[in-house]
């Protein structure tokens, strides 16, 4: 499968903000104005769909959501899509997406994580379009820490260009800053120290590959549908995968890997990395040790502690991207290429 990338989005350029699962509540709706104004600001149009309301956990009813994000997908017009966030259960979306149409229509950079990867994961391996698994909305107003980028730093690049990113060494304890009572925070508050961490053992990591990977607690219930299937993914190229959770137990972290892995989702990996998380241990279970039990198993370098998941800063990674991830005492980093 050819991985095909959207056009860089230029100030004039046309970004889509919808809901595929979670709306935005009116509690929140103060920030959502200062992400959208950002946005804006940097020159761009931005056009808000219907499905947003945050009253529940869905936004509107799936039909709904999945015309909405098709017709933005399938938009000339429109560029990039964003969500305010993830969410829950945007596993309904599936069946009712026009994958063809969309694989068919010019490419359009979507953007998020958490349930996002619901959307994203499918979509990259179904059409080859490559997707940005890295900042949503309502994070994108926040000042970039120094060795990483933004999603907007990715949508703005050319197809062939590459770019670095380093872990910053620092990372936020709380799970999230007070957007109701701070609307406009741009700056992260920062206040641990921790880098990346191999778990299956030691020596350096230096290896390549095409990057898949999402949420595990919503990618994993599509473990053995189409809807996760790597095999025709990037020909015979390995794979980079990275995994991350948000909030389940080590137990159930656990369960899932493995049915991840027994249904063939790890068959190319090359490498593992693993995002850093809030989620709880288990009484006789870690969640280091929960990875390494179900992917111990594949005999490949297992990192953990990379800033590609829930818990700030947000390291962005570029599903289909080619990349090269380097773990040594001395340095840490990925660099990913859009070729």
């Amino acid at each position: 499968m050819t991985i095909r990338y959207p056009r860089p989005l230029r100030p004039g350029d046309r970004i889509g903000v919808t809901s595929p699962s979670s709306g935005v509540a009116e509690k929140m709706r103060a920030r959502l104005d200062v992400a959208l104004r950002d946005l804006e600001r940097r020159g761009y149009e931005v056009v808000v769909g219907r499905c947003m309301d945050g009253s529940t956990h869905i936004s509107a009813p799936a039909a709904d959501r999945a015309a909405e994000l098709t017709a933005m997908l399938t938009d000339p017009e429109i560029r990039a899509v964003v969500p305010p966030w993830g969410g829950e259960t945007a596993i309904d979306l599936l069946p009712l997406l026009d994958f063809e149409a969309i694989g068919r229509a010019e490419p359009t950079w979507v953007v998020g994580y958490s349930d996002m990867s619901t959307i994203l994961t499918p979509l990259t391996l179904l059409t080859g379009v490559a997707t940005v698994h890295g900042n949503n909305l309502m994070e994108t107003p926040y000042r970039t820490p120094e060795g990483l980028v933004s999603w907007l730093d990715i949508a703005t690049a050319a197809p062939g260009e590459s770019f670095a990113q380093t872990p910053p060494g620092r990372y936020r304890t709380a799970r999230f800053d007070d957007f109701v009572g701070h609307p406009e925070v741009r700056d992260f508050t920062l206040d641990a120290e921790g880098t990346w961490t191999r778990l299956d053992g030691d020596g350096d990591v230096d290896v390549e590959g095409r990057l898949i990977g999402g949420c595990v607690e919503t990618i994993g219930h599509l473990a053995g549908t189409p809807y996760l299937d790597t095999s025709r993914f990037a020909g015979d190229e390995p794979l980079l995968v990275y995994v991350e959770a948000c909030e389940d137990n080590a137990f159930t972290i656990c369960r899932h890997l493995h049915g991840m892995r027994l249904a063939g989702f790890f068959d190319r990996a090359a490498a593992v990395l693993v995002g850093r998380t809030h989620a709880p241990d288990g009484p006789t279970l870690t969640q280091h040790e929960a990875v390494l039990d179900a992917l111990g198993p594949l005999g490949v370098p297992v990192i953990a502690d990379v800033e590609c998941g829930h818990v700030a800063p947000y390291l962005p990674l570029v599903n289909g991207a080619r990349g090269r991830v380097v773990h040594t005492a001395a340095r840490s980093g990925i660099v990913q290429a859009l070729d």
